[in-house]
């Protein structure tokens, strides 16, 4: 999810804590989990930061080992014992246990967008994406704050966000619904499917998604329960070849290969140097594919530059080639 809807539930996970009579009897502590809570919902994703460093750092590490099960039980212990120097009167355990639940649910809630996480490491890397809520949903993100109004407007906190929560859960069960009946349909339609990545996106009747089956890659929308195919790609293995081999090495390629379980390939020959692109299909917005890895190879076999991320058009993208982040 994103930043500010990490935030409003870990306001909304402190109003909860308030049916617990230690907690509802303990203004300090109330005070100590409303800390907690917001900065538990938000923890895992400090590993932003990474940014700053560069785009194959942030894609290769986010999302990862900051959304663990070491990383949850570690930024649980963290932040409780952080907040309980100030707050050392304060019954440690209830506050842990509030501060370790705003962390559990923000890997939890991570897992149903298209993004997803790498929530069952260390025993697997895979990136569990189950792409049936949008990374920002306003309905949730705006019953978070329909919810904080009436708390201040002196609605019971407890049964306040029992309430919602009800509503939130019914929601994800609908939505997994319609996922569910747009991966049925596809089926029919393509019996070889392999896979069948969606991306749910703001408008709730409006989906993208990119197929794989045995021979080939379909991208296309889903409005309405129509599932309009808009792309195809015939599926070729990578070639066993130098430049491949060459272009794996590129740290932007890797962290983009580390990530992307749907994406197309395309070499160009130009007179200096020789291009690879990876071009994810997943994120398909208007006719343009925007997350994308690009390695530049010269005739003597070295990477003389190389991006990935997202970008918008082909103009910025050769400016980031040259401008962008450096090759290995």
């Amino acid at each position: 999810m994103d930043t500010g809807t990490h935030i409003v539930m870990g306001v909304a996970l402190a109003g909860l804590s308030t049916l617990d009579p230690v907690v509802n009897n303990d203004p300090v502590l109330f005070n100590a989990i409303l800390v907690g809570t917001i900065v538990g919902s938000h923890a895992p994703d400090f590993d932003t930061v990474l940014k700053l460093r560069n785009n194959a750092t942030y894609i290769r590490h986010h999302r990862g080992v900051t959304h663990s099960v070491p990383a949850v039980i570690f930024w649980g212990v963290l932040i409780a014992s952080l907040i309980h120097l100030f707050f050392p009167q304060v019954n440690f355990w209830h506050l842990y246990g509030w501060t370790a639940l705003a962390v559990i649910i923000h890997v939890f809630v991570d897992i149903f967008n298209a993004y997803g996480t790498q929530a069952y490491r260390p025993f697997t890397d895979k990136w569990i994406a189950h792409g049936f809520i949008n990374t920002f949903d306003p309905y949730i993100f705006t019953l978070h704050l329909a919810g904080i109004v009436a708390w201040i407007l002196g609605a019971n906190p407890g049964t306040t966000w029992i309430l919602i929560y009800t509503v939130i859960l019914l929601y994800y069960i609908k939505r997994y619904m319609d996922k569910r009946e747009i991966v049925k349909t596809i089926k029919e339609y393509f019996p070889d499917t392999i896979a069948v990545a969606t991306s749910p996106t703001i408008k709730q009747n409006y989906w993208r998604v990119a197929v794989t089956t045995e021979n080939r890659f379909y991208v296309g929308t889903v409005e309405n329960g129509h599932i309009e195919i808009v792309d195809e790609f015939q599926k070729i293995a990578l070639p066993d070849s130098s430049v491949i081999d060459i272009a794996k090495t590129d740290k932007n390629v890797s962290a983009f290969l580390s990530f992307s379980p749907v994406y197309r390939w395309e070499i160009n020959e130009f007179d200096d140097y020789t291009e690879v692109r990876f071009i994810d299909l997943r994120y398909r917005s208007k006719t343009f594919y925007p997350f994308v890895a690009v390695v530049q190879i010269n005739m003597d076999n070295e990477i003389i530059s190389s991006y990935t991320g997202w970008i918008f058009s082909e103009h910025k993208l050769q400016n980031k080639l040259y401008v962008g982040d450096s090759p290995i």
